[in-house]
């Protein structure tokens, strides 16, 4: 395992994005991980650490978002943002990679994928955070309701609050206040909300790479999170999916981090994708 910086060249953020290389170079093109909010690429507890046996088959590359793990802040105009993610992931894309986008980072991916097509080999979602591309489903619509309330009257909060507070919303004890984590939860508490984002649909159902949305089951867990959570996300995944012309699969046993919760059934499901892929 490696952490490469990518420079930027010639695009319009500052500094570097941080990336963790696991597998060999075999000459495939490689899969390029995007985490959500709160974590960081290879984080054990919300990121892909747990895809590392991937790399015996494939190269892997789990970027570090900005103002997360080990890539800079993303300057005055951008503390984290799908925008940047975009515009980064659209570089690293190079000359082809496959995509991976986790929640808050599906929607930087999906942007990406639409603005370079030529250079996807394939799409995945996981548990995408993509609530416009199914804002007319009524339990989508209401999602977005609560969280534009919830967002209008949310008080000033330090880090340390803000991880207590979203535990205490999902019935489940905080993530560790170690100095990333509290690091990537300030940058929750900056960066622009995902679920606003508009979704470049007809783009991405245009082109002709293969596309998988993966959603957690949510059979179990305490029933706020998966009223408020699950219900949500997993309309907007299978909604996603018709839209832009892709398949819909949901990993029983999980929720709204399958690979997390069951690491072995969704890199089966990724290696097998991929492999169809390579395959078209």
């Amino acid at each position: 395992m490696t952490r490469v910086p990518v420079f930027r060249a010639n695009g319009p953020l500052p500094g570097e994005v941080h990336v963790t290389a696991m597998g060999a170079e075999t000459g495939a093109p490689p899969v390029i991980f995007v985490h959500g909010s709160t974590s960081w690429g290879d984080d054990p507890k919300c990121g892909f650490a747990a895809q590392a046996p991937l790399a015996a088959r494939f190269r892997l590359l789990l970027v570090d978002r900005r103002g997360y793990g080990g890539s800079p802040d993303a300057g005055e105009r951008f503390a984290g943002d799908y925008l940047a993610d975009a515009d980064d992931i659209g570089e690293l894309l190079g000359e082809g990679a496959h995509l991976v986008g986790h929640s808050y980072g599906a929607v930087g991916v999906m942007i990406a994928a639409a603005r370079r097509p030529e250079a996807v080999r394939s799409l995945t979602l996981i548990e995408p955070g993509c609530y416009q591309a199914a804002a007319d489903h009524p339990a989508v619509a209401a999602a977005l309701a609560a969280n534009r309330a919830a967002y209008a009257n949310l008080p000033e909060l330090t880090p340390e609050q803000w991880l207590r507070a979203a535990a205490d919303s999902a019935g489940m004890p905080p993530l560790e206040a170690s100095e990333r984590r509290l690091r990537a939860a300030a940058t929750v508490l900056r960066e622009r909300v995902c679920w606003e984002a508009g979704m470049p649909l007809p783009a991405l159902r245009a082109a002709g790479f293969p596309k998988l949305v993966v959603s957690g089951a949510w059979e179990s867990g305490p029933e706020p999170y998966r009223e408020r959570g699950g219900v949500p996300l997993v309309a907007c995944a299978r909604v996603t999916a018709e839209r832009i012309g892709g398949r819909h699969i949901s990993v029983p046993g999980t929720g709204h981090y399958p690979h997390v919760e069951a690491p072995e059934r969704l890199n089966e499901i990724l290696a097998a994708f991929w492999d169809e892929a390579a395959a078209v």
